[in-house]
Parts: structure tokens; sequence; C-alpha cells
């Protein structure tokens, strides 16, 4: 909702303030004060291109300004924030605030402002869009797309139809996710044998060479080992003749020079423990030694034993291993374990065919049931088509616009799209037995703007937007039709806020708040400037006197204003 607009030298204003309500407000004024720049301002504000010449005379730039109350969580909210634009919060967590501003140089350049920051025009619309309908001869339709009027008669359609189509939804996500998967597995098919030939030639080779773990490192020991067979042998036999051959007559063996060492300090063990202890300790020692002499032994007759012949078998191994570890990793280990990886995506590749299959016989399936259910779908916006039109129909009816009918095309049977397979269009037919036409097309400006009136109306239950503006939707009407106008804009005001620019007493007289735009040449015959203000109930009548008779004053024109003012609130109630 919009709470306030500022403009400042923009056409014939030089500076003024309209405090906006919600509800229903109605700007009057004389022809020429200004009442379309405040349609102009507003068109600044949603983005329309800036134009030099709407800067007043004499002044370096135009500005328009206004202050919205916006859902924090809301579209509009949220497009200002990833501007950069900030958000007035209340401390309730309720509506926030948002200023939107643009300026105009008299050169033509214009800048934008959302939420305090600068941004492009174009953002602007983006947000506005989103907030402020402005309907007039030059303004674009909201209902002109064709998704924007398949969007307002799902809305339209009520839950029945809104399940409907969420449901369906869900089925065609599943249904091009199904179809994504196949076509995928379909066009790589010819690359998947050709990786599962090669994968599978890579692991029967790695089969029939059948490593194990560590293998590598554990023959590479083994080689080293058998490559020193001499030098090793030699070395176990001395440390063997060192600790027990005998052969070294005037010292004695190791052995037997420990077993020497341990007996004396037994004999005289028994008169001092600390000598015992190390007794003790030399036994240990050569029990020990006694089991190192035994295992040198050991290994002299192992290394005698193994000759050649095994060195060459483990290089022979190890060459093996080794067109494994150039081919596939760089130890044994990796090479293991990539084996396993490719064992595991062979397997995924060589069930791929099932799974075609597998995604076919749903794809199938799932065409049935979009089928199905876009049937549905088609079926009830026809039904909400044809209460929609009647409804709407009624409305122009009352507008002044008998004769006129808004036709509603629901045409199905195309491709399956995210939204249904239906095409809906909405048309009107001015006159019976006339061709109906696009929405825009062959209608004025006050047509058009009483044809959106009573499609606003009708939608505002379901499809609202916060603030509209209508322009010339009264345009060539008087009386009772008038009166019917006024009666609907007031009932739009009930679920939204409404803002008319209107020169008819019977429109004004349904308004909760009026404005007045007044215009005034300055005393010494220079620049025309208007003013605007919003009238209290006593100027309201003397405003609706001067647009019933011209004549303000006139007490029978203002008893007339008054007894405009009271039916007003007598058929608003109604």
């Amino acid at each position: 909702m919009i709470e306030e607009i500022r403009i400042r030298d923009l056409g014939v204003i030089a500076d003024a303030t309209l405090a906006l309500g919600p509800g229903f407000s109605v700007v009057t004024g004389e022809t020429g004060a200004g009442k379309t720049m405040v349609l102009s301002a507003l068109g600044l504000l949603m983005g329309a291109r800036s134009d030099a010449g709407a800067v007043r005379l004499g002044a370096k730039n135009a500005s328009a300004e206004a202050v919205l109350r916006v859902d924090p969580d809301g579209p509009a909210a949220q497009r200002a924030v990833e501007a950069g634009g900030e958000l007035e919060t209340d401390d309730d967590g309720g509506a926030a605030g948002l200023i939107l501003a643009r300026t105009v140089n008299s050169d033509g350049r214009s800048r934008a402002y959302v939420g305090g920051r600068s941004a492009p025009a174009g953002v602007l619309a983006e947000v506005g869009e989103k907030l402020v309908v402005v309907h007039g001869q030059s303004d674009q339709l909201r209902l002109r797309s064709a998704a924007a009027q398949r969007e307002a008669l799902d809305k339209f359609g009520g839950a029945e139809l809104r399940d409907a189509l969420a449901s369906y939804r869900t089925t065609y996500r599943r249904w091009r996710q199904v179809a994504a998967d196949l076509e995928a597995l379909r066009s790589a098919e010819r690359d998947r044998l050709r990786e599962a030939e090669s994968l599978q030639a890579a692991l029967e080779e790695i089969d029939t060479v059948d490593p194990q773990p560590d293998e590598d490192e554990t023959l590479k020991a083994e080689a080293m080992k058998l490559g020193n067979v001499e030098e090793l042998r030699t070395a176990a036999a001395a440390a063997h003749q060192a600790l027990v051959s005998g052969e070294f007559p005037e010292t004695g063996d190791a052995t037997t020079l420990v077993d020497a060492a341990k007996r004396q300090l037994e004999a005289v063990g028994a008169h001092d423990a600390e000598l015992a202890s190390l007794a003790e300790r030399l036994a240990e020692v050569g029990y020990i030694l006694a089991d190192i002499s035994t295992e040198l032994a050991g290994y002299a007759a192992s290394v005698d034993s193994e000759g050649p012949e095994r060195l060459a078998e483990v290089e022979a191994r190890r060459a093996d291993l080794n067109v494994l570890i150039r081919k596939y990793a760089p130890s044994i280990n990796e090479v293991i374990e990539w084996s396993a990886t490719g064992r595991a995506r062979l397997e995924e590749i060589s069930g791929d065919s099932d799974r075609i299959e597998s995604l076919q016989e749903e794809t199938v399936a799932l065409e049935t049931q979009l089928g199905a259910e876009a049937q549905v779908l088609s079926g009830l916006r026809v039904a909400a088509a044809e209460v929609l039109s009647a409804r709407v129909s009624a409305e122009l009816a009352a507008l002044a616009m008998p004769d006129a009918k808004l036709v509603i095309d629901v045409v199905s049977g195309g491709a399956p799209g995210p939204l249904g397979s239906d095409e809906v269009s909405f048309s009107l037919q001015p006159h019976a037995g006339s061709a109906p036409r696009p929405l825009g097309k062959g209608a004025s400006g006050g047509e058009l703007s009483r044809v959106m009136l009573a499609i606003e109306v009708v939608l505002a239950a379901v499809d609202p937007v916060p603030t509209f503006v209508f322009d010339e939707v009264d345009a060539g009407v008087g009386g009772k039709a008038a009166v019917e106008i006024g009666r609907r804009l007031a009932m739009l005001a009930q679920h939204v806020q409404v803002v008319v620019v209107t020169h008819l007493p019977q429109v004004a007289a349904f308004a909760s708040h009026h404005i007045r735009v007044t215009k005034s040449r300055a005393a010494d015959g220079g620049f025309t400037a208007s003013d605007v203000e919003v009238l209290p109930e006593s100027e309201r009548v003397r405003e609706l006197a001067r647009m019933l008779a011209g004549q303000e004053e006139s007490a029978s024109a203002q008893a007339h204003a008054e007894e405009l003012l009271l039916d007003a609130a007598r058929t608003a109630a109604r």
C-alpha cells in the first residue's frame, strides 16, 4: 500500500505531498490543474521512461518519491533487498516500509532509488509491478500476457483447481526428470560400451596377475636379500662363531665368557645382594646369546638353501606387478583399490540396459498419468472460465457496456508444459455478433479501464495487487453508470488500495479519501502552479458541488453534493 507520495517540480506541480490511506482515494480538480501529474509521478516510480518535458519550466530536475508498506517476505521486498535496498521494519514484525524515488533532469537523464540505494530504473519496474497496477489508456494492462491471464484464471478457479495444478506439476517434473535420464543413457550408450570393454580387459589383466596387498614392497625386500646372499651368509656365520664356536682359545667365545663371569659373581653373591643381582642379569644375557646363536645358525642354513632360482622367480613376479603399476596406479595397494572401483563401475554399466528398460516403462506410465491430469486441469479451467466470464460480463453491463462480454478461451490438446497443455486467452466482445478481440485492442481508453475494473472487481479476492490506480475509468459515462462505477471501485477497495483520477462527482462520492488538485497563477504573471490537498468532509461537499455545477458556493449544488455522499454511503453498504 502507498502511504505517501511527494512530487516536486513535475509539470505544473512545484511541491506537493499526497497522504494516501487504505481503501478508496479519489483525485479531482479542474481540467489542466495537474491531476495527470499524479499518474506521471506513479509512472516514474514504476520505472516508466523519463521525459525531460515533464520537468517544471525553470527547474533543474523533477522528482517523485513514495513511501509504501510492503510484506517483508513478499517478492517486492525481496527484490528490493537483492538490489541493495533497505526496509524499515517494525518491532512487531509486521509490514515494512519501502521508499521508492526517481529524479529526472532537464536533459532527460534520470536516477532511480530503491530502499535508499541507487538502482537501475528496471529494478523500479520489477518492484513496482508487484505493488501497483495502473489502468489507463496509455498504460500496459496487467493481464495483457497469456501467462498472466492463465495465472489469474487458475487463482479464480479456487482450491480444487490449485490442487489439480499442483498434482500435475509434480507429475510433470518427474516425467521431465525420467525423460532426461533416459535420453542421457541412450545418448551415452556407445560411450558406455567402449568403457565397459576397456574395464573388462583391465580387470581380466589384473585378475590374471592376482596382486596381493603390499606384495610389491614385500618382493622388493626379498629381492634385495637374495641379491646379497653371500654377504649375509658370511656375516651370520662369523657372528655365530663369535658367540659359540670356541675358536678363541685365549679368551673363549662370548657365551663362555659370559658364563664364567656369572659363576664368579654367584660364588660371592651370598655376601652382597648387588653382585647377586648382577649375576642374575648375566644369566639372562646368557639365555639371549644362546637364542641368537640358534637363530643365526638357522638363518645361515636358510640363506644357503635360497639360490638363484628363487631370485629369478621374485624378479619375474616384480616385473608382472610393475606392469600393473605403470598402467593403473602408483602402487599395488592402489591397483587393488582401482580394481574394486572399476568392478563396481562395470556392474553399473552392465545394469544400464535394465535401467533403460525400466525408465522407458516409467516414461510411458507418466505420460499416461500426465495426459489424464491435464484433462482434469483443462476441465476445471473451462468451468472456471465460464464462471469468470459470466461475472465479468455482468459487471460490464452495470458499467454502461450492456452488450460487452468477456470471452475466455481455454484451448487444450497442446504439448504438455509445466502448467498444463492449455492455452488461455482473454478477449473482449464489445457488441453482440462482433468478433472478440484481445484485451487492449478495439476499445477506447475509458472502455478499457471499465473492462479492467470489471475484471479486477471479480478477481480482487483471489488475485489482488496491493494498489490499483485507474484513469479515465469514467470517460464517456454519467448518471446511473457513473454510480455503478463508483460502487464497484468501492467494492474493489474492500480488498486493496484504490486510487482513481476522475471528473465525475458520482464516482468521487464513493471515496473514503478525497484529494483535490488546484492550480493558481503567480501575482506577477509567472508560472502556473498546482497544489495538492486532502479534503476534510466539509470541503468535499464544496468540491463535489463544483464538479456538479461549477458553483461550489451554490446552496442547491451543495445540497445535491450532500445527497450524493449520502446515497454513495447507502449504496456502498448494500
